[in-house]
């Protein structure tokens, strides 16, 4: 049996499943954003147990992180449609 190479012009919705999936991977980050900052104010609020966690890690892995996963997050899942001819 006898092949077709896997050309650009043999799938014309290779585009679109890469815009998609790039799309879906913004969404993810962007949810994965949202739930370290949630967890990171939930901890404030004493709901995993008694204690703050450490200065170090208050300053890099709480809000700061969950901002910048969302604003990662926004910028991929923000993409425009990939057009016929580029």
């Amino acid at each position: 049996m006898k092949r077709i190479p896997s050309t650009p012009t043999s799938d014309p919705d290779r585009p679109w499943r890469r815009h998609r999936r790039i799309v879906r991977l913004g969404q993810i980050i962007m949810i994965a954003g949202a739930l370290v900052a949630a967890t990171h104010w939930l901890a404030h609020l004493d709901v995993f147990g008694a204690g703050q966690p450490p200065g170090w890690l208050d300053l890099v892995a709480g809000y700061p992180t969950g901002l910048l996963l969302l604003i990662a997050g926004a910028i991929l899942a923000g993409r425009k449609r990939p057009t016929a001819n580029p």
